[in-house]
């Protein structure tokens, strides 16, 4: 009988070592700023960015000019007649309900070709992340840039996210500077903000 009572937690014992070798780190990444911050995100995000600034500089122009046209209005409440006035308010609502239109295609267009950035560009960074996690022993990664994610708190010791794309990086090919588009400034900053969407404002001014 006593050999059985030494003998019993020397099995256990045994059992824990062979569980402890199994991978158990856990980690973080923020997987939009990591598809973003890869020399692939960069690039294509100015592309995206020479791409629609075009639409962007039409949209800013229009909105100038419906100012324009609603600082008419205001300088000439006194003095004009009520048929002048009257068509110039039906002109600029006009140009505020077409500009509405035109900003918010845009804005889904711009959508759109995000998306295809994230997919293009996630589809490859998920490949290099579960390489990673896999030679380091990590046994679960969550990524906290979504919305949905429920970590409250990280240290910044299981933070993965650098190494990822420092990882990602190193195994990509050198990325050759995209061709300036036309009508895009050269000094264009790489963002991937949506352009302008105009917002109706009274044709009164108020």
């Amino acid at each position: 009988m006593t050999n059985k009572i030494f003998w019993l937690p020397a099995v256990l014992a045994g059992a824990s070592l062979t569980i402890s070798a199994q991978p158990s780190k856990i980690a973080v990444i923020n997987l939009q700023q990591a598809i973003i911050s890869t020399k692939d995100g960069q690039k294509a995000a100015k592309d995206l960015e020479a791409k629609f600034m075009p639409k962007r500089q039409e949209i800013e122009k229009r909105q100038a000019e419906i100012a324009a046209l609603q600082n008419q209005l205001r300088a000439s409440s006194n003095t004009a007649s009520e048929d002048a006035k009257n068509k110039l308010m039906r002109d600029i609502d006009a140009k505020q309900k077409s500009l509405q239109r035109d900003g918010e295609d845009a804005s889904a267009e711009l959508d759109q070709e995000q998306q295809k950035l994230f997919q293009e560009v996630g589809g490859k960074l998920m490949a290099v992340l579960d390489k990673f996690a896999s030679d380091n022993g990590y046994a679960l990664v969550i990524d906290v840039s979504a919305q949905s994610s429920p970590v409250l708190y990280a240290s910044q010791a299981v933070e993965i996210t650098r190494q990822v794309i420092d990882l990602y990086d190193k195994n990509a090919p050198a990325m050759a500077p995209a061709p300036p588009t036309a009508g895009a400034p050269a000094s264009a900053k790489p963002t991937t903000s949506a352009p302008p969407t105009a917002k109706p404002k009274p044709a009164g001014g108020k």
